[in-house]
């Protein structure tokens, strides 16, 4: 039933009353339950252990959180960013990708599951109303993928709901998977994006365990598309191999020859880049992963980076790729600087700031023709 097994559940008695709660237990039967009175206990029960991540995808930890969940997307200094805000329902990942950068920070030994959600309806709420640009975009999938869970953890249907009846703001859903029919059937209004992260099926295969194939994600988002969603693609992080060219031509190419761009609402690019602490992490624990061959060096951000040639070599035969399919396709760079925005386009957004109104424009440009 899902792409990954949970070994244990450990269930946090203040949440033990929530409706989420009960559906989770409902839906894992089998799986053994221990109660906790104190989370900061029994996490340090674990440490220090050696694979947190690892052992966190089999680990089921239900709780609630407190403090803020809505956040600024964390960017990256000196470069330019899209204003885009994420929303923490779920931490750690069933996935197990070998370049994601959780593993440099996330040292906690379980896949962690927020189920109070009122609390979170009211912080989007309090955000909203706050009136802090005309139209606001919000997503799930920074600390965990957005549907990989979702039979088991309805987060992703719950949101869709609540943004279909807002109008200054926009949802969007990131993800690996091809768990997309809880969605289907949803009266979203056009308000929730869904998005996939796609790379060529030959790194799929050797760097993203657990993840959907090209084909079934691209089967997925032909379904959201015909059910009327948005789609959002994002060729984040782009990975420098030997046949790059020959491997993201061909993903362009077999995109577009099964979704419609017109029906396309952003598209994003991303050189692969990485705190350096990760390295270390990464290949430990993927001996045989290749992400860290390419020519690199540390970026004004501290993050290690592709040469900037590089980068801007790829962000420029993805652009001439995919405007060769339509030439209104609203493509945009994730954490680059002004220069690169530049060398790639010709023409650079002002400032954050500007980028975002650029995003507005486009969204409520979409949405007028849907």
């Amino acid at each position: 039933m899902f792409p990954f097994q949970i070994e244990r559940i450990y269930l946090d008695k203040k949440a033990e009353k929530d409706w989420v709660t009960q559906h989770l237990l409902k839906s894992l039967p089998d799986v053994p339950v221990e109660r906790v009175e104190d989370k900061k206990n029994l996490i340090k029960q674990f440490l220090p252990i050696t694979d947190p991540i690892g052992m966190g995808k089999r680990n089921l930890l239900i709780t609630h959180f407190y403090g803020r969940r809505l956040k600024p997307c964390p960017g990256t200094s000196r470069h330019i960013c899209c204003g885009y805000y994420v929303i923490n329902a779920i931490s750690n990942c069933p996935m197990d990708c070998s370049y994601c950068v959780l593993q440099g920070y996330l040292n906690n030994p379980f896949l962690t599951l927020y189920t109070n959600w009122d609390e979170l309806l009211q912080e989007i709420e309090g955000f909203l109303s706050m009136g802090r640009t005309p139209l606001s975009r919000l997503g799930t999938g920074e600390l965990s993928d957005s549907l990989a869970m979702e039979t088991l953890f309805p987060v992703s249907r719950f949101l869709t709901s609540y943004f279909a009846e807002r109008e200054n703001g926009i949802l969007e859903l990131k993800t690996k998977s091809a768990n997309v029919d809880p969605l289907l059937s949803l009266n979203h209004r056009g308000r929730t994006v869904v998005s996939w992260s796609l790379t060529p099926q030959p790194l799929i295969g050797e760097e993203e365990s657990g993840t959907a194939s090209l084909n079934e994600r691209i089967d997925a988002a032909k379904k959201c598309q015909e059910a009327g969603y948005p789609l959002g693609i994002h060729f984040d992080p782009m990975i420098d191999y030997e046949e790059w060219k020959k491997g993201y031509e061909e993903l362009v190419d077999f995109l577009f020859s099964r979704i419609d761009p017109k029906r396309t609402i952003w598209i994003s690019m991303g050189g692969f880049r990485y705190p350096a602490q990760l390295k270390g992490i990464a290949e430990k624990r993927f001996p045989k992963t290749r992400m860290f061959l390419g020519e690199s060096f540390p970026g004004r951000d501290g993050k290690i980076r592709y040469l900037q040639a590089i980068r801007v070599e790829m962000y420029r035969k993805m652009v001439k790729w995919l405007r060769e399919v339509t030439p209104d396709l609203f493509i945009y760079l994730c954490m680059e600087s002004r220069e690169v925005w530049k060398e790639v386009f010709g023409w650079s957004p002002e400032n954050s700031g500007h980028l975002n109104v650029l995003f507005e424009e486009r969204v409520r440009e979409f949405l007028r023709r849907i």
